[in-house]
């Protein structure tokens, strides 16, 4: 390969499709082992690379040169051979100065807790220095290291900036997080260098929080346009990273639609799929699917307690998926973990339908009647207006409403 990437598990890496934007060359994806990286680098059969985890610092020994932003972090993200002579770099720093300037933290004079003791803590640890924190410490399940301290301790620490530079919250582990928030009451923001999913459950607590919280795409882009100006040896146009950047969370981003049964969430989600070639996940036609059974037989099998455990490991599913159009469930709304789930990376958008507009069917359990159906759509109004992003008003055609959706999503 000419350009790529090496680490160990790369199947949800979205560096392919930023190169391609930033420097228009193939880029390929090289998942090694560890006793496979020496060998690859000793063959040189490449022009540029890009590493991650775990071998930001596996690498260093097989370099000619190191520059001096990479050796004083002591961790490598991007090699170029220069006629035979590998030369490393730390495009990382880039990439996490542009993200922490993006989301407007001031980090001057702050005290700044970074989760994990890996290289791309090293690269928050300088970039944290270059922005005048004041007070640095390192996160770790096993502090062994001088200035590090145990999860334990950082909850009695007044931080008021948190890095997340662990792995944890990385799809397909999207539930989990490394860190509760709720003890941080002096919290102004957190920084996630996760991607995948393009907002991970520390970033979302955050932000419920009040703080400022942001994932780790923007810096995935800026550390992506930084490498490839090595790469190529020029200079990027000053608007290739902002570009780069809203492609490529536009193209991930899912289109997530939520409202009463009867709203039309099939049908505009059929149309929006048509539209912009995407798949189009229906998730009681899912149910239905991996069940074998009709929804109503398994509300009469199961009750509705049943039901809903099936409908959230479906939706947690559909959620993890990206580039996806999801039409779920009326009852979506009622767990939280659902919502949850479909914010990670998804946009949700409410069908308001009026009431009178509403039809009950049979094959809908618990709206197979008008008194049914007003009954639910007062339970659940609120819900769905609170739960989503953007209330498209469904009074009109499904046509409209799939317009309304696009003319937002593509702002």
């Amino acid at each position: 390969m000419e350009y790529g990437l090496i680490g160990r598990t790369l199947s949800h890496s979205f560096s392919p499709e930023l190169h391609a934007l930033l420097g228009g060359y193939d880029y390929a994806l090289c998942e090694l082992e560890p006793e496979q990286v020496g060998e690859f680098l000793t063959k040189k059969e490449f022009r540029g690379i890009n590493v991650t985890i775990p071998y930001k610092q596996t690498v260093i020994p097989y370099l000619d040169e190191i520059d001096r932003r990479a050796r004083m972090i002591g961790a490598v993200n991007t090699i170029v051979n220069h006629g035979g002579r590998l030369v490393g770099y730390n495009t990382d720093f880039d990439g996490m100065l542009a993200l922490i300037r993006r989301t407007g933290l001031e980090l001057r004079g702050k005290t700044v807790l970074i989760l994990g003791t890996g290289g791309t803590s090293r690269t928050a640890m300088a970039v944290a220095r270059e922005l005048g924190a004041a007070n640095l410490l390192r996160v770790s399940r096993d502090p062994k290291e001088e200035g590090v301290i145990s999860y334990e301790q950082a909850l009695r620490m007044p931080a008021e900036i948190l890095i997340n530079t662990t792995p944890c919250g990385m799809m397909p582990h999207g539930d989990e997080q490394p860190i509760d928030l709720t003890r941080f009451g002096w919290l102004e923001g957190v920084i996630d260098v996760i991607y995948h999913p393009l907002r991970t459950r520390l970033v979302m607590q955050a932000r419920e929080q009040g703080a400022r919280g942001q994932g780790g795409l923007y810096m995935l882009a800026a550390q992506a346009a930084a490498a490839a100006e090595l790469f190529l040896g020029r200079d990027l146009p000053d608007d290739a990273l902002e570009k780069a950047y809203r492609r490529v969370h536009g193209q991930k981003q899912n289109i997530v639609l939520i409202g009463m049964p009867g709203s039309g969430k099939t049908t505009v989600g059929t149309l929006l799929a048509q539209r912009m070639g995407r798949p189009l996940i229906d998730t009681d036609q899912a149910i239905v699917e991996q069940e074998g059974k009709t929804i109503s037989r398994i509300f009469s099998e199961s009750g509705e307690d049943g039901f809903r455990e099936i409908e959230s490991r479906v939706v947690a599913q559909a959620a993890g998926q990206t580039g996806v159009i999801i039409a779920t469930g009326g009852g979506v709304v009622l767990r939280a973990e659902n919502l949850r789930a479909l914010r990670q990376n998804g946009r949700l958008y409410f069908l308001d339908r009026p009431l009178e507009q509403l039809v009950p069917t049979d094959d809908r359990p618990l709206a197979q009647t008008e008194d049914a159906l007003r009954r639910r759509f007062e339970e659940r109004y609120l819900r769905y207006v609170s739960g989503c992003d953007v209330r498209i008003g469904a009074g009109g055609t499904p046509q409209e409403a799939a317009d309304d959706i696009g003319e937002d999503f593509y702002l």
